[in-house]
């Protein structure tokens, strides 16, 4: 019995690691530019993130190149001569739930979060805070925020012959769905 119990012990420890640690690699992230001249989206599902449930921290990642346009120019001209996505291929954000202890994630519902971290666009870092929910679903947790940055800010330049196509500020939508980490 006694060399039962070791294993069987040993594998639940292990179980409840791998549940500290929640993952995506098909997260979608999009943003919006609206001006009076040219409305302007792009989406990317191919966004990775981890969310460890012990701590709160969170962290995602994509490449840029993983956008995707209505119109093929617009895609070559973000990729080529605003985020110069060869010299700068991704973008990171590394952060925390701020309020992480007030979410009981062994209890289904939606729960309203701060998320705040460092956002890193075009080699430049800035802070980034905001709000947004969870929603715990038995093993799946889906993450939801809205935010906007500007443009400058990550010293992106607009070419002045089209600045009036693109908007100063851009809206930022986060939708992740996370399962539990399995290494």
């Amino acid at each position: 019995m006694k060399s039962l119990l070791l294993p069987l012990t040993l594998l639940l420890s292990l179980s409840s690691i791998a549940q500290d640690k929640f993952f995506t690699r098909t997260g979608h992230i999009w943003f919006f530019s609206s001006t009076p001249v040219e409305d302007i989206e792009a989406h990317s599902r191919q966004v990775s993130s981890i969310l460890d449930v012990t701590t709160g921290e969170i962290v995602y990642s994509l490449q840029m190149r993983s956008f995707e346009f209505e119109k093929a120019l617009m895609e070559e001209h973000f990729n080529e001569n605003y985020v110069e996505s060869e010299k700068f291929p991704k973008a990171t954000f590394k952060g925390e739930i701020k309020n992480f202890d007030e979410i009981n994630l062994s209890e289904n519902g939606t729960y309203q979060v701060v998320v705040a971290g460092d956002l890193t666009i075009h080699g430049v870092t800035n802070p980034v805070e905001t709000e947004g929910t969870l929603k715990v679903n038995g093993e799946k947790i889906h993450g939801k925020s809205t935010f906007t940055l500007l443009v400058a800010d990550y010293d992106i330049e607009i070419p002045k012959v089209v600045q009036d196509n693109i908007a100063k500020e851009i809206e930022i939508n986060v939708d992740i769905n996370y399962e539990p980490y399995n290494q």
